[in-house]
């Protein structure tokens, strides 16, 4: 189960997401620091190969980190390394392992959010289900998923009408656009390559950040 000792706090604000070809593997510490201390409140460990040593040896740097800097550590997908690493919790897709499944496995103090793409009626029935938050994206295009479906600002506008659990909008968020979603309703705002491939981390974390505390 999720460790006791889990820092859980409020789901709002700045949502970073690793990627593993954005970050080096020899500087992934260093982008993890500076994205926390340019105030991201949550960080999602997402990495997609199959390199069981790195995933377990970053997630656990990660949780580490999260603690020290007070932020909320969720790993994708893997239920299994949220549990190995104490992580407060997961983030689940249309593919992956059910709420209860999650549930079940990490205990009931265990974050559990929801892709649900551009499908309201996805986020009703996981709110049903006892998500913790649910993803609403993309919502503009994005060089991580080109592919992904298009979600627009005015949904999560209508999700914050009818849902009581937190609101995430990913896909394409940079510091040209991250208010349109923030002003829409949005409680946390997830980016990867807006952050990641930045020149200087802290600086845009920083910058991001200063639109959620104009709210």
């Amino acid at each position: 189960m999720i460790a006791e000792s889990s820092y859980r706090k409020e789901l709002k604000g700045l949502y970073a997401i690793t990627d593993e070809n954005l970050i080096s593997e020899e500087g992934f510490e260093q982008s993890i620091k500076l994205a926390l201390q340019g105030g991201c409140q949550i960080i999602q460990y997402r990495d997609k190969s199959n390199n069981h040593n790195r995933r377990l040896r970053q997630a656990t740097l990660l949780r580490t980190l999260c603690t020290q800097y007070y932020a909320t550590c969720i790993i994708n997908d893997d239920i299994e390394l949220a549990l190995a690493v104490h992580a407060d919790g997961v983030h689940l897709g249309r593919d992956d392992a059910s709420i209860s499944q999650a549930r079940k496995k990490l205990g009931e103090n265990s974050i559990i959010g929801i892709s649900c793409y551009n499908d309201l009626n996805l986020a009703i029935e996981a709110e049903k289900n006892r998500a913790d938050y649910v993803a609403f994206g993309a919502m503009f295009s994005s060089p991580t998923k080109p592919e992904a479906s298009n979600a627009s600002p005015q949904l999560i506008a209508s999700a914050k009408k009818q849902l009581s659990t937190p609101v995430c909008a990913i896909g394409g968020i940079t510091e040209k656009n991250i208010a349109q979603v923030i002003d829409h309703g949005a409680d946390m705002a997830a980016v990867i390559s807006c952050l990641f491939a930045s020149d200087n981390i802290k600086n845009t974390a920083t910058i991001l950040c200063q639109h959620f505390d104009k709210h």
